[in-house]
């Protein structure tokens, strides 16, 4: 009786999982996008939400830019945090501090300080804009107003200023 020998295999392939097949059972090959990545048609709502966003704080940057050189600002799609309790009256006396902008209970933008982290580093300061509330409070096409007034808003929290001078401009 005659036994083969098959080859040894290390742990990483023997764990690793069965490759994946390079065609699809009817063999007609790999699909591959629908539309290519610079197609207008193929740009997300997120997509959409964030080119308003950068127009909308451009027009603010441009005037104050030197005071707004250690802001950043970023997209999350919903809030993480939101009023506690079980009792929906009592969202609506919540009291958001200065550095949140909300409608309600819902909190539409919030202000992190610049501070340091929990390895000693720096931090810059950020301006977070909550996508999804923002873009359920936009009417048509009203979205970029709406994220310019509330840049303006989170902006004139950040440099100490009220939101008039914040529109009109340093000088």
């Amino acid at each position: 009786m005659a036994f083969r020998l098959a080859p040894l295999q290390s742990g990483h392939r023997l764990l690793s999982p069965a490759p994946r097949r390079t065609r699809d059972r009817r063999g007609r090959g790999l699909r591959g996008p629908l539309l290519p990545p610079g197609a207008p048609a193929r740009r997300t709502k997120s997509d959409e939400f964030d080119r308003a966003a950068v127009d909308a704080f451009a027009e603010l940057d441009a005037r104050w830019h030197d005071r707004l050189s250690g802001l950043d600002v970023a997209v999350d799609d919903i809030p993480g945090t939101l009023p506690r309790g079980t009792d929906p009256s009592e969202w609506e006396t919540i009291a958001w501090p200065e550095e949140v902008t909300a409608d309600g209970p819902v909190p539409l933008a919030r202000l992190i300080p610049a501070a340091v982290d929990a390895q000693g580093r720096p931090t810059r300061a950020q301006i977070v804009l909550f996508r999804r509330p923002l873009e359920l409070r936009a009417l048509d096409d009203d979205l970029r107003e709406l994220l310019r007034e509330i840049l303006i808003q989170q902006v004139a929290t950040y440099l100490g200023v009220d939101e008039e001078t914040v529109e009109d401009g340093p000088d």
